[in-house]
């Protein structure tokens, strides 16, 4: 007896099957990327080098994960959605562990270099692969699972990383990512479906990915000294940035004239790929700026210890865990555009409190604000990455999750980047007064929470049937919104 077909508004099970297999898998990445983030200083101390050399530990796994995410479209239809996903994190576990053997500086940054290549190949892969599974229904809730290791990581990542190098050897910091790594791959390979793959092997767009992958490349080198160098007037900064600019435009000028190229930048011409693309890229200076900011002003201003700082940060983390099931429900009932506007007002005013904050603020007060905070960034999170996808037929999606990937890492980057000069600029007016240049640096946070609070008016509103989205996107079967 052929079981019955799930309600519109529900998320199939099978789609949930789907997720959480691949999110086994994904953890892993979620998890490495915060806890390493806690411990560059501790890296730079114990194998003796310079913290400008130890950045690198983060900056190479960034430019090896850019330079990977474009070859996603082109690797899932030569090979598969499984064997892809399986290959990317067999590729990252070998990282892994050879991070954990690196007998210098050197070597921990060439094996941090093979994880960035397994992990910018798993987050469109998976993204695209329970958006097909979705086929477009109940994007809201679907995007729950995909956000569910991004929510998890704040919380966990920071105390298993402070944690590690408050009472073990900084090598078991990346063998926290093997059990994830080892799990998913097995539930991989027993459950999701065989790969059907294209009779004819679709080509490389071999020219299209020397453009595209070193400007992705160069810009977020660029965006990366401009928190270390002087500023962005700095030849480290204004290089790399003018060389990743010039390779982006001219990528885009050979797209337009390919019927398949590499990434599918035609699809910005959708307002919903458009306005999700802008708000992932701006939410890079409202949201992951700020990111920076915390745990800094925690041990600088404050003078916790990571471990301190990483639990103080929890609530933030519990937050936008609590709010994900709601807003996934709300995103699929009344769009996009209202949750996205309510959420970065809570961010903009849930940080302003911080803006006061010095080293005899009450903890418990700003853990309520970052408590506040958290539900706001849920808020945005999820309807953001969703409506990216509205109305895309299957061999769209690869292609809108290279675009919306592309477009928060560079975000990311440029967001850090931006506050990193702000912070340092302030502590040299300032004369080392922390606290008030952290304060300042929070302004600047809020002020970009504002401006993205009009921005997410461009994201489409209350979805609407798909008769009258057909006279809007031509092929769209599914419904879109206002």
């Amino acid at each position: 007896m052929t079981a019955p077909a799930p309600a519109p508004d529900k998320v199939d099970p099978k789609v949930v099957k789907t997720g959480l297999i691949l999110v086994v898998g994904f953890i892993a990445v979620v998890f490495d990327t915060t806890i390493v983030s806690v411990a560059l200083h501790t890296l730079a101390t114990q194998l003796h080098t310079a913290v400008s050399t130890i950045q690198w530990v983060t900056t190479g796994y960034l430019l090896a994960l850019g330079m990977a995410v474009p070859l996603s479209t082109w690797a899932l239809r030569r090979w598969g959605g499984k064997r892809l996903w399986m290959f990317a994190l067999t590729v990252f576990l070998v990282g892994s562990i050879g991070s954990s053997l690196a007998w210098n500086v050197d070597s921990l940054i060439a094996w941090r270099v093979v994880q960035g290549i397994g992990g910018g190949l798993l987050f469109p892969v998976l993204t695209t692969l329970i958006m097909q599974a979705a086929g477009g229904k109940a994007l809201g809730r679907t995007v729950t699972l995909i956000a569910l290791p991004g929510l998890l990581g704040p919380i966990l990542g920071p105390l298993v990383g402070g944690a590690i190098l408050t009472h073990l050897s900084w090598r078991f910091m990346f063998w926290v990512n093997v059990p994830f790594c080892v799990i998913g791959l097995v539930l991989a390979a027993k459950h999701l479906p065989r790969d059907t793959v294209a009779a004819v092997r679709p080509k490389l767009d071999v020219f299209g990915f020397a453009l595209l992958a070193p400007g992705i490349a160069a810009l977020i080198l660029g965006l990366s000294n401009a928190g270390t160098a002087a500023g962005f007037g700095h030849p480290d900064v204004v290089i790399p940035l003018a060389a990743g600019v010039a390779l982006m435009v001219a990528f885009c000028l050979h797209a337009l004239r390919r019927s398949e190229p590499l990434a599918n930048i035609r699809l910005f011409t959708l307002r919903p790929v458009a306005s999700s693309s802008a708000l992932l890229f701006f939410s890079g200076f409202s949201l992951y700026g700020a990111m920076l900011l915390l745990p800094l002003f925690y041990q600088e201003a404050r003078g916790a210890t990571p471990l301190s700082a990483g639990i103080m940060l929890i609530p933030q983390g519990i937050g936008a865990l609590l709010i994900r099931g709601l807003v996934g429900r709300l995103t699929d009932t009344i769009g996009a555009r209202s949750i996205t506007v309510c959420g970065f007002a809570i961010v903009a005013a849930s940080t302003i409190p911080f803006c006061f904050a010095d080293p005899k603020t009450n903890s418990w007060l700003l853990a309520f604000w970052l408590l506040l905070r958290g539900i706001g960034l849920g808020a945005v999170t999820i309807p953001i990455m969703a409506v990216a996808y509205l109305g895309l037929d299957k061999a769209q999606i690869p292609h809108a999750s290279v675009l919306t990937r592309t477009a928060q890492q560079i975000g990311g980057s440029f967001g850090t980047a931006i506050l990193a000069v702000i912070l340092e600029s302030n502590i040299a007016d300032h004369h080392g007064d922390l606290s008030a240049a952290f304060n300042v640096a929070f302004w600047w946070s809020v002020g970009f929470s504002a401006f993205a609070t009009l921005l997410a008016l461009w994201l489409p509103g209350r979805p609407r049937p798909a008769a009258a989205a057909a006279s809007e996107n031509g092929h769209a079967k599914e419904p879109v919104s206002r």
